[in-house]
């Protein structure tokens, strides 16, 4: 669920002083304005955060769609996908709201400081993996040829002889070294300052590993998934004010932002728009599937991918523009749903392939299911391997906490 409101990146100290100044909306869903810390956007800042969200929304979709192709592909036991399945798309709206609640609950009854401070520490460490997994195959082709790419191997195991168990293996080289040393410089300055570019650095990576590692099966369970999370947004955002309260609460790069006052302040911008990146992830592995699906096809052209990819940037201005006309917070998945699953099942039926595309299953190149944590941690394979496993759970995850779309000016 995304939302585009306005907001301050402040640090953790700040937070409960900076939420007496923010929009708020009470348990009968009325808003709450403080006059006197409203912040009224000119129309150049407000197109430029809009436009610039937009932009950043439809870049980690289109390039972790083409990513996900490769992906499907590859018979690296270490690069697999995590596949969706329909039963999995079914209990997921359950499992979302019940941790969307319990969050809820929790920001109720500790301090939002502590656990902020936790969240922080794990999504510098996950942060960091995601965006190293993200820039490795960039840095590989620029990387120098006259330094040596040496390997590396931490290597740490239990017991002896026949009763030997490994319970770290961690290969990597000298690329991937430099990535995780660049993403750690962004990580340390994520926690320290906060910064909302540190901020879209992080969440880009997370949507588009998240679009890339995600798989869906198959069309049905992509509309099934999208079906469920449809109504879970709906009741979340208009039923109560719980999406709300987690939003303002919860300190992560789990959105992409943008300073509506970029103009006037600079870099030092401080009112933002937001974008959730569960309105980037999940409509984005549909259009991923639909991608695969193309390719399966075997005609070399992109249609359902190109009309999937349209129909995505019209939800998302559809849902700006709504809520513009009536001041009110949107859950973005109220449009987004429709127009990704509409448009394709149109250009299929024009076409008479709606038949091929719903027996289309999306297992080809795809090895059975990543191994899971046992009694032992056990990590193996690449950095890049370990942050694909990583994010793909994390998406997973935090997929109920995403923001609905709000009025920035409010």
């Amino acid at each position: 669920m995304s939302e585009v409101e306005k907001a301050s990146n402040s640090a953790p100290e700040t937070v409960t002083a900076l939420l007496d100044v923010l929009n708020t909306t009470d348990s009968n869903g009325n808003e709450a304005l403080n006059a006197t810390a409203k912040f009224v956007a000119t129309p150049e800042g407000t197109a430029l955060a809009y436009g610039s969200l937009v932009l950043m929304a439809l870049v980690p979709i289109f390039f972790g769609a083409l990513r996900s192709v490769a992906c499907s592909k590859s018979k690296n036991t270490s690069d697999m996908p995590e596949t969706i399945t329909s039963r999995e798309a079914a209990k997921f709206p359950i499992i979302a709201s019940c941790t969307l609640f319990g969050l809820y609950l929790f920001f109720k009854v500790f301090s939002q400081e502590y656990i902020n401070l936790l969240l922080s520490a794990y999504f510098f460490v996950l942060g960091v993996l995601a965006l190293s997994h993200t820039t490795s195959p960039l840095l590989s082709r620029i990387f120098p040829s006259s330094v040596p790419n040496k390997q590396y191997q931490l290597l740490f195991t239990q017991g002896a002889g026949e009763a030997k168990e490994e319970i770290i293996n961690y290969e990597f080289d000298t690329n991937n070294l430099v990535c995780l040393l660049c993403s750690s410089v962004v990580g340390v300055w994520y926690v320290l300052k906060k910064h909302w570019i540190a901020n879209n650095l992080f969440g880009l990576a997370f949507a588009l590993n998240g679009v890339e590692l995600l798989h869906l099966n198959n069309v049905s369970t992509g509309c099934i998934l999208l079906g469920g999370l449809f109504v879970y947004d709906i009741f979340w955002v208009f039923g109560t004010n719980v999406m709300v309260t987690v939003a303002k609460s919860f300190e992560a790069p789990i959105k992409l932002v943008f300073p509506q006052d970029l103009l006037e302040k600079g870099l030092n911008a401080s009112n933002f728009a937001m974008l959730g990146l569960g309105d980037i992830v999940i409509p984005g592995i549909f259009i991923a599937l639909l991608l695969r699906f193309d390719v399966s096809l075997k005609k070399n052209s992109r249609t359902y991918f190109c009309s999937s990819f349209l129909a995505y940037i019209f939800g998302l201005g559809l849902t700006i523009y709504v809520m513009h006309t009536f001041k009110h917070a949107q859950p973005a998945l109220l449009y987004l749903v429709p127009a990704c699953v509409g448009f394709p099942v149109v250009v299929a039926l024009f076409k008479g392939e709606l038949t091929e595309m719903f027996s289309y299953e999306s297992f080809e190149g795809v090895l059975p299911a990543s191994p899971r944590l046992t009694s032992f941690p056990s990590i193996s394979g690449s950095p890049a391997s370990l942050a694909a496993s990583m994010n793909a759970v994390s998406m997973a995850t935090d997929s109920p906490h995403r923001l609905r779309l709000k009025n920035a000016a409010m």
